[in-house]
């Protein structure tokens, strides 16, 4: 069941300020707080969904389209069409990286690792 009280849903209502990179009526971007990467970014949609399967099972094709559009106008904001990484987690035991925060989220990531981050896909 999807918690109305995580982060990223207080994000979406501007209960916590975000670094807007790209915004629309059904998603927006945003950068990281604990950046991993040179340029580490999140696009969520603004929508009640969990992860990816919940996304693209229950969102409108209105709701999707949007969501990549500011995927792409992001990916263009920040000069990065190509050489990037694309991250989302689904569920409290994934195997690589659990999902903390259960709002559906791409880790859009690119550049030089931070200092003393290790890899955690090995």
């Amino acid at each position: 069941m999807y918690d109305k009280n995580n982060v990223f849903a207080k994000i979406v209502r501007n209960e916590i300020p975000r670094e807007a990179i790209v915004e629309n009526e059904y998603a927006l971007s945003f950068y990281d707080i604990n950046p991993l990467f040179e340029r580490h970014v999140l696009v969520i949609p603004k929508g009640e969904y969990e992860n990816l399967l919940d996304f693209v099972s229950n969102a409108s094709v209105e709701e999707q389209g949007a969501f990549w559009a500011c995927f792409k106008e992001t990916a263009d904001k920040l000069g990065v069409c190509e050489n990037f990484n694309v991250l989302s987690n689904a569920g409290a035991e994934a195997p690589f990286v659990k999902q903390s925060v259960f709002h559906f989220h791409l880790h859009f990531v690119s550049g030089a690792k931070k200092d003393g981050i290790k890899n955690i896909l090995k």
